[in-house]
């Protein structure tokens, strides 16, 4: 699972994704494109990477899809991904 999670954030793309996730609220593929100069396509698969790797939660909104950091990462991958990304992020499972 680790090694899952360092292969997601090793791309500039999905880490970038990831820092605009870390404000924990919910964003559109959409938003995501135009702030980090990415086509729909493209960045429907990296979010799809980050998703398989269990870092994002994605939910249907009509025709869009809006992604967030999954709440319930374990300690050890919350501290990583904080680590990576310079930041704490919004988990609620931080006291074990």
């Amino acid at each position: 699972m680790i090694l899952a999670v360092l292969s997601a954030l090793a791309e500039p793309t999905r880490l970038e994704a990831m820092r605009l996730l870390a404000d924990g609220s919910e964003h559109c593929v959409c938003e995501l494109m135009r702030k980090l100069g990415a086509t729909q396509s493209r960045m429907s698969r990296h979010m799809l990477v980050l998703k398989q790797a269990g870092l994002v939660l994605d939910r249907r909104d009509a025709q869009w899809v809006r992604y967030r950091i999954n709440p319930d990462l374990p300690l050890a991958l919350a501290r990583l991904v904080d680590a990576a990304l310079e930041r704490p992020i919004m988990v609620t499972e931080r006291a074990a």
